[in-house]
């Protein structure tokens, strides 16, 4: 088991790194998040302007802003097969008002919020290569052989919000791997926009 999570932070903290390097410089170039892929947006917050991400979503997912997502309070998920309601491979998107002054501070307090609930886990940060906006992710072994990875981002001042995936998944599970590869695709394709509602319908001419 422990051979397992070795590999793991050896493949995400080397390998993994500059192979997605290279993924993220091929999305950006290429099929990059466009405009009508927006997963989930928010209205203005008084100073934090109306937000929206977008995001291309890996073959075999399922988008959901405004179901599940909603029902266990989160912006968005991302989800193989049927919805089980367990956290285990589930890609889950979170956007709040930024209020710690950097990304380094996310990141801390999510580690210290984490530590107090499992002491003995064990926990590595990386920097994640995305092209538009600094991301910083950081990789839980928990103690019960469950690990989460979660990833921060920080789209900018002016956008007065920041944004996290993560994900749980068993440790040393057949399909490790291949989920990590397509959560690190997700972070590296997702991109903040100003959110603008579209424009409304208009009513259909009554027929004479």
């Amino acid at each position: 088991m422990r051979g397992c999570r070795a590999w793991l932070l050896l493949a995400l903290c080397a390998y993994g790194i500059s192979a997605w390097a290279g993924g993220a410089a091929a999305t950006t170039a290429g099929s990059g998040a466009t405009p009508g892929n927006v997963l989930a947006h928010g209205a203005r917050d008084g100073k934090v302007p109306a937000w929206a991400i977008a995001v291309d979503t890996p073959a075999g997912w399922t988008r959901d802003c405004c179901t599940y997502a909603r029902a266990i309070g989160v912006d968005a998920v991302l989800y193989q097969g049927e919805w089980t309601g367990k956290p285990q491979r589930v890609m889950v998107l979170n956007v709040w008002p930024s209020k710690l002054p950097t990304l380094q501070a996310e990141l801390d307090a999510d580690r210290k919020h984490y530590l107090q609930r499992d002491p003995t886990a064990k926990t590595r940060s990386f920097p994640v290569p995305h092209a538009a906006m600094p991301c910083q992710a950081t990789v839980y072994e928990g103690s019960d052989h469950v690990d989460d990875v979660v990833a921060f981002c920080d789209p900018g001042k002016a956008s007065g919000v920041r944004l996290s995936w993560s994900m749980s998944f068993n440790d040393g599970g057949p399909q490790q791997r291949a989920l990590l590869d397509d959560f690190m695709r997700v972070v590296v394709a997702s991109h903040y926009r100003h959110y603008v509602a579209p424009p409304l319908a208009k009513p259909a001419a009554a027929a004479h």
